[in-house]
């Protein structure tokens, strides 16, 4: 199979990525031929039913380099004697003097790896994330002599450091022969570092409404019933979770709720412990990781999806997580916060409600949700009908394949 494009990751499959599952599978389906190259090994123990339509080999680089030594010594070898070894060796160089990690040292090695080990027929390189990906890509692409792009998303792009980010997007550095980002609020800052602003498209990753059920018809929840929250999210900093469980301990004794939770993360063990000093642990079931249909299923028997993003103390925020649009596919009302990209899509008090992410905030717009089901329903009608008539996917995998098109058309 002719294979004209190679698609680096961070990690393939991964659950808390069905986006860029989801937008592989669209471009297969527009004919692109590409390979995926990952830098790390799979993780998730379920997987996607996206991942199991997509037609493209699967590639692991090695993910630390001591691992796989005879590999990266014999690729660097065959590495050194491509035109642009050189070149890319010099800006490698320059990099690390401005972050001596052994993350950069791997960075390099793994390029060495890719460069070999890319078939013949590669004519430009692709590359979700700006952060480690791009600098795989980037390097890797100067050896063989390509053009290379990317997509980026939300941690790649605000704790990656300015100069970075400049030279990726410049011509005069090897930087991408263009790049996609999910968020207006994304491109706006990339668009402000790059070389000329039309280097960056603003692409939403959108939803392909085929890939879920109708929306149900929802009954109103009735006063004496219990109120269902619901989140989907890793247990990390920057998705608030901390603070939303704070807020369930504010909430008033005569309120009947339960919150289930849906996702992995290394904050696990501390806010169930945080929940049980709050005493608020007897009402939430913490459900781990769960496949598409197992959240479809949850969403659909809830009342209320709430996602507390905020900004964590490395700058890391989330863009314009796609969870929040597979709740408005199933009707469902959602509560989260201003941050970052959010707003695109939720305007307060008519696609959603978005509160401020301290425990108070939080915990007075759960308890305004709970007694107001009504005006719920309407917010919920109103964000399906945004993500229908805005959000849909095929723009923005039309604009990408024009894009990744013109790139392997233009070497």
């Amino acid at each position: 199979m002719n294979t004209p494009l190679a698609v680096v990751v961070k990690g393939w499959p991964r659950l808390s990525e069905t986006f860029i599952a989801q937008e592989l599978v669209a471009l297969e389906a527009a004919g692109h031929a590409f390979e995926i190259w990952s830098l790390r090994h799979p993780t998730d123990k379920k997987r996607h039913p996206l991942h199991r339509q997509l037609k493209a080999q699967v590639n692991y680089l090695p993910e630390y380099l001591h691992e796989e030594p005879h590999r990266v010594w014999r690729a660097r070898a065959a590495a050194q004697q491509l035109p642009g070894y050189a070149e890319a060796y010099r800006v490698w160089r320059s990099d690390l003097r401005r972050d001596l990690s052994p993350n950069r040292i791997r960075r390099f090695g793994q390029a060495c790896v890719l460069a070999a080990e890319m078939p013949g027929e590669v004519l430009g390189l692709y590359a979700h994330f700006l952060h480690t990906p791009s600098s795989v890509a980037r390097y890797a692409a100067i050896m063989r002599g390509l053009p290379w792009s990317f997509s980026a998303h939300a941690k790649d792009i605000w704790t990656s450091p300015d100069w970075e980010l400049k030279e990726k997007l410049s011509a005069a550095h090897h930087g991408a022969a263009f790049g996609a980002t999910c968020t207006g609020f994304g491109a706006k800052h990339l668009q402000e570092l790059a070389d000329t602003p039309e280097r960056v498209d603003l692409v939403y990753h959108g939803l392909d409404l085929g890939r879920f059920p109708a929306p149900p018809d929802r009954q109103l929840r009735q006063p004496q019933e219990t109120v269902r929250f619901m989140s989907v999210g890793r247990l990390v900093e920057k998705k608030g979770f901390d603070r939303l469980v704070a807020a369930l301990g504010l909430l008033p004794s005569s309120l009947d709720w339960h919150w289930t939770h849906i996702g992995g993360g290394g904050l696990s063990d501390l806010l169930q412990g945080m929940a049980e000093d709050t005493g608020v642990a007897h009402r939430i079931t913490w459900r781990g990781a769960c496949d598409q249909p197992e959240v479809i299923e949850a969403m659909r028997a809830s009342d209320l999806f709430v996602l507390p993003s905020r900004v964590a103390a490395d700058g890391d925020r989330d863009g314009l997580p796609n969870v929040l649009m597979e709740a408005a596919s199933q009707r469902l009302p959602i509560l989260s916060t201003p941050v970052s990209a959010i707003p695109e899509f939720i305007d307060h008090g008519i696609h959603g409600l978005l509160s401020e992410d301290s425990p108070e905030a939080l915990a007075e717009s759960l308890l305004y949700a709970a007694r107001h089901p009504q005006k719920l329903a309407e917010l919920a009608e109103a964000a399906l009908a945004r993500l229908r008539s805005e959000f849909r996917m095929d723009p923005g995998i039309a604009q990408l394949s024009k894009r990744l098109s013109a790139m392997l058309q233009d070497r």
